[in-house]
């Protein structure tokens, strides 16, 4: 914040990695593969917000949904979100790293129990939800990679529809897409350090 104060006034172009503008007024949010209007906004914005983590794996999971009217957005989600302990940072990083760590750190740990992670704002706002969702994060000992899930009950969802219809959906939607691809098939079941170190998302639709 401190640092887009002091660059008012200049040609500076700003892309804020922090949490800190990622709901505000005036600044673009730096997700293009969502929509034609996201990668417009990106193009001429002086500011930009990086998205967060869990809230790029769920929000490349929701927004898609509703824009396509598969869901309202009324609709209860509840969601889980596994991540290594590489994107905690300095902090968590030393935590799990260190030889004489607490043994408790050796299993997930279920955090931000109390619904009020900082990544549930910007999740709100991109997908146009009317109420926050139950959101899950686990962090486990290893270094990184991320899977989230949403589950969702076929009655939820505004009308039938199979996989296949709802993988076509997601396909329309992300087509012409470098980093996010669509799955085909969804294996019997997922890993979630399979892309650590990359910067694509794939996307399973299984059920």
């Amino acid at each position: 914040r401190e640092t887009v104060e002091l660059a008012k006034g200049t040609d500076a172009r700003i892309i804020d990695t922090s949490t800190a503008h990622r709901t505000s007024n005036g600044w673009a949010y730096g997700f293009p593969e969502l929509s034609a209007k996201h990668r417009n906004d990106i193009c001429s914005a002086k500011h930009v917000a990086s998205p967060g983590c869990h809230a790029s794996g769920f929000i490349s999971l929701v927004y898609p949904l509703i824009s396509a009217g598969v869901i309202s957005a009324d609709c209860p989600i509840s969601c889980v979100s596994l991540t290594g302990y590489s994107g905690g940072g300095k902090k968590m990083i030393a935590d799990y790293e260190n030889s004489e760590k607490n043994t408790e750190l050796d299993s997930p740990k279920l955090y931000a129990l109390g619904q009020t992670h900082k990544h549930l704002p910007e999740i709100v706002a991109q997908c146009g939800l009317s109420q926050a969702p139950i959101f899950m994060p686990i962090v486990d000992d290893f270094y990184a990679g991320m899977l989230v899930s949403i589950p969702l009950h076929a009655a939820n969802l505004n009308g039938k529809y199979t996989l296949s219809e709802l993988r076509k959906i997601y396909k329309s939607h992300y087509s012409g897409s470098k980093l996010v691809r669509v799955m085909d098939d969804a294996p019997s079941a997922l890993f979630t350090n399979t892309l650590a170190g990359r910067d694509d998302m794939e996307i399973f639709i299984s059920g």
